[in-house]
């Protein structure tokens, strides 16, 4: 059906909504929100006046919208952040990145806690301490804990299984007191805990104190070697230390400090966490901006996004502009949080200085990268416009590759490798099992992976459905010449598809001297980045095809003469390795002998005996000829 856009923009509800644009592919290209669906989605097709290029460029592509009717504003607010997170719209104010941070986790809902990293933010009574922007740097703090003040790292169910089993490994190395047999009492060890909450607390003091006076001790006992582990433990505690050493003097609240430096399309927001007075870690991020578009949305949308996938939120947010919906995010945010939150933007002291030191590192993060993004952006979109050039066709957005693998034509595999915009989107990425093709026959392998390729994708988009295989490329690339072009532009006139086909013709070293398009060779730049392209396409096609025949190679190497025995599975094969050790075992065994390992029953006994004892038949058969002979 048609879409008029004009009457359809006359049947829109004055009532609170998300509304969703979608162009002639039926992609989502824009998301957002409405206290006025009618008022809101009208102003986009009216006047051009006050809009920015991205709104002006996104408008041209609106084949037809949607919307959702919700009971609130904030009800909006919340599904838009759902929606844009899920479809990454191309013409929202996206981050670059989707971040998920590390926290320590101190279980102390158990008799006996212990400390855990955690990723996850879950309610069950235990503490959190962080977001850090380092795992590494957790897992260091995490093992330094455990040094420290010996906890416990094992899953045991205490006091319940006290005195069960022997102590483990720590306890032999003495990074554990070993709660687990007793030897250290609940009062005791949950001391030890409350001392590796403070220290998580920021209070070094006391434990550097101690480290200090047990390394003098050692050295005065001439215990250089404990002495020197003391050192080492101190020196760890200095170096987290020393990390925390930012602290905010207005107080001991929770907060996070968010500013941003940006130039044309590009931005970077910096991220100072704030936790009890101490800055315990700091991050930035990516977005992609209009040139038009105000500082005060930009955060907006930056907020938005960055807390819908971060489980800890501070009592306040400070910002060095606030979102034009500022109270409307902080009611949402103090929703998700259980408390009121507030956003502010400090106009002055200590505060206002945080905030300019957060832009400080934001313009520094954007200097120090926009060289970097120049050399990513020529290698990548620059190469697919320099080859698109060279190709004389519009931009090959979509490449896709394909490669064949096998060993003289046994177990023969294909790989197909997709890059958008010159970069590897390895969601897309395909595998194909040869199956109608014996021998080594590589033309015959391609023929059979491209008329499946293609036969699947049709089938998708014939009965409307987002598959697998239902994009299709704006190039193919194939890793032979002129012969593998043949191959697969006879598949595509088969099949009445039209995309262009380019082979890569090898010199006497099989390396790439050109491109077979057209029915003609293209010399190719050794030097130029298109180049560069086609040979980190060419070489992921290679390797993905290569680790696919090889993972088939391995699991036909694991097979075991269990497998071929009638109701005999994995669990009963490891059953009866683990019971009987070897196969040679397993093959002298009787029924009854049999019968007693695990998991096996009468029936199966019967079969894994009558096997051997078939397979011995046919071995002393070949001894007798062999003898005859």
């Amino acid at each position: 059906m048609t879409f008029n856009i004009e009457e359809e923009l006359k049947k829109l509800p004055a009532s609170p909504g998300v509304y969703l644009m979608h162009d002639c592919h039926d992609e989502i290209i824009y998301v957002g929100k409405a206290i006025s669906l009618k008022n809101r989605v009208r102003q986009y097709f009216q006047s051009s006046r006050g809009k920015t290029a991205k709104i002006l460029q996104m408008v041209q592509n609106i084949a037809w919208f949607e919307y959702i009717l919700t009971d609130s504003e904030m009800e909006a607010l919340v599904l838009e952040c759902n929606l844009i997170k899920e479809h990454r719209p191309k013409y929202n104010t996206m981050l670059m990145d989707d971040k998920s941070y590390p926290y320590i986790k101190v279980t102390v809902q158990e008799e006996y806690p212990r400390v855990l990293f955690a990723r996850d933010l879950k309610k069950d009574k235990s503490r959190y301490y962080g977001p850090y922007t380092s795992a590494t740097a957790v897992k260091d703090t995490i093992d330094l804990l455990h040094k420290l003040f010996k906890l416990r790292t094992c899953r045991r169910s205490l006091p319940a299984e006290i005195g069960r089993g022997r102590p483990c490994l720590n306890y032999h190395i003495k990074q554990c007191d070993a709660p687990c047999q007793g030897y250290i009492g609940r009062e005791a060890y949950r001391e030890s805990v409350q001392k590796a909450m403070d220290f998580l607390g920021g209070d070094f003091e006391p434990i550097m104190k101690s480290l200090e006076q047990q390394m003098q001790a050692c050295a005065e006992n001439l215990d250089f070697e404990t002495a020197v582990t003391y050192r080492e433990l101190l020196g760890s505690v200095r170096h987290i230390a020393q990390k925390q050493k930012i602290t905010d003097a207005a107080g001991q609240e929770d907060r996070d400090i968010i500013a941003l430096a940006r130039e044309k399309q590009e931005a970077v927001v910096q991220v100072f966490f704030v936790r009890g007075g101490k800055m315990i870690g700091r991050d930035h991020c990516y977005l992609a901006i209009d040139e038009g578009e105000p500082d005060g949305r930009i955060l907006g949308e930056f907020v938005k996004q960055f807390y819908a996938g971060t489980p800890v939120i501070p009592k306040e947010l400070f910002l060095q502009t606030l979102p034009e919906d500022g109270e409307l995010i902080g009611e949402w945010l103090g929703k998700k949080r259980g408390q009121k939150v507030v956003l502010r933007t400090p106009q002055k002291g200590e505060k206002a200085r945080l905030v300019e030191l957060a832009a400080r590192n934001a313009r520094l993060v954007l200097d120090q990268d926009r060289e970097k993004l120049k050399r990513e952006e020529k290698r990548t979109i620059g190469a697919v416009h320099q080859l698109s050039q060279m190709l004389g066709l519009a931009d090959c957005v979509r490449m896709e590759a394909y490669d064949i693998s096998n060993i003289s034509g046994v177990q023969s595999v294909g790989s197909m490798v997709v890059y958008e915009n010159g970069r590897p989107k390895r969601s897309d990425y395909r595998k194909f099992r040869i199956r109608y093709v014996e021998g080594p026959n590589d033309y015959a392998s391609m023929e059979e992976v491209l008329t499946r390729r293609f036969k699947h994708g049709l089938e998708e988009k014939a009965n409307d459905l987002c598959g697998r295989f239902d994009r299709f490329p704006d190039l193919i690339l194939m890793d032979g010449g002129k012969g593998q072009v043949n191959i697969a532009e006879g598949v595509l006139r088969t099949l009445g598809l039209a995309i262009p086909v380019c082979g890569m013709v090898k010199d006497d070293n099989h390396r790439t001297r050109g491109l077979y398009f057209c029915g003609r060779e293209v010399p190719l730049d050794h030097h130029g980045e298109s180049f560069q392209l086609i040979t980190r396409i060419q070489d992921e096609a290679h390797r993905f095809a290569i680790e696919y025949h090889r993972s088939i190679r391995s699991k036909e190497q694991i097979h075991s003469v269990l497998d071929d025995i009638e109701g005999i599975g994995p669990a009963r094969r490891k059953a009866l390795m683990r019971y009987f050790k070897t196969i040679e075992a397993i093959r002298a065994a009787d029924v009854e002998a049999l019968k007693a390992a695990p998991q096996m029953n009468a029936r199966a006994a019967q079969s894994v005996y009558d096997f051997f004892q078939n397979m011995g038949a046919k071995e002393k058969s070949v001894e007798n000829k062999d003898d005859f002979r």
